[in-house]
């Protein structure tokens, strides 16, 4: 499938700013679900490129001149491939397994996490992950503007509402708290009929005699050619598309625009 990809993020402040530091992991790289075609980042500066310890491309951007607002602009076109189940690579990559059983400040595992780890019997199948994608969005509706992104899945279960960035990371705390490997995935999604952004998040989990299986926790369902992957990580803290920090500006007004469109037959 073709996708093509518009994303625009704009940050306008009430005060100058005096100086600013964004890290942006909006740059997608080819792999066993995608070959990219074109890519572009428009921003206000010079960007640094360089490999996080994940091997995501990260641009870095500075300025240090006055300002009172930053527009990122992303442009690019995408092939995506067909995934059977899900499965995505059977090579574990260059990071240890272990690194991803490792739980994070926002994947930490409850009383209530470990219940809904145990509320299916194995996780050890492509279809058990679907499963436990089913108890997790029956547990917490898809509802935006009541978590942060700064919501730990616990806080997300106890609300029993987020958005796809909590669905992965109770998929996180779950596998972990079972000791199986899991890391987080941000990107994007056609989003067709269904009234969910076109930027999003679900998980790789790691099933011995199988490899990495993407699933999108939010659709209890496979990652598949709909999907655009920008980065990993163990949680979306590692992988978000734009962090940074500023001095001076006080209140901030962000701006965010997305869309995503497919064709086939490219």
């Amino acid at each position: 499938m073709y996708l093509t990809i518009r994303h625009e993020t704009s940050y306008r402040y009430e005060a100058t700013v005096h100086y600013s530091i964004q890290q942006l992991r909006l740059t997608p790289a080819s792999g066993a679900s995608q070959v990219v075609r074109r890519w572009s980042i428009d921003a206000p500066g010079k960007l640094d490129a360089a490999f996080d310890a994940y091997g995501n491309a990260l641009h870095t951007l500075v300025i240090n001149k006055p300002h009172r607002e930053i527009r990122l602009y992303v442009a690019g076109e995408v092939d995506t491939i067909a995934l059977k189940d899900g499965r995505l690579a059977d090579d574990a990559g260059p990071i240890p397994l272990e690194h991803f059983t490792c739980a994070t400040r926002l994947t930490e595992a409850d009383v209530a996490i470990r219940e809904l780890a145990a509320s299916v019997p194995e996780l050890a199948s492509a279809s058990s992950l679907i499963a436990l994608s089913e108890r997790i969005v029956e547990k917490v509706r898809y509802n935006p503007g009541i978590t942060e992104v700064t919501s730990t899945a616990a806080q997300a279960l106890a609300l029993g509402n987020g958005v796809c960035q909590d669905h992965a990371h109770l998929m996180l705390a779950c596998c972990r708290a079972r000791g199986v490997p899991a890391r987080y995935v941000s990107g994007y999604i056609e989003p067709g009929d269904v009234p969910h952004a076109a930027s999003h998040a679900w998980v790789d989990v790691w099933l011995d005699g199988t490899g990495w299986v993407s699933v999108d926790v939010t659709h209890a369902a496979f990652a598949s050619e709909i999907y655009c992957r920008l980065a990993v990580a163990r949680d979306y803290e590692a992988a978000a598309p734009v962090r940074g920090r500023r001095i001076g500006g006080m209140e901030e007004h962000l701006d965010v625009s997305v869309t995503v469109s497919a064709q086939t037959g490219q």
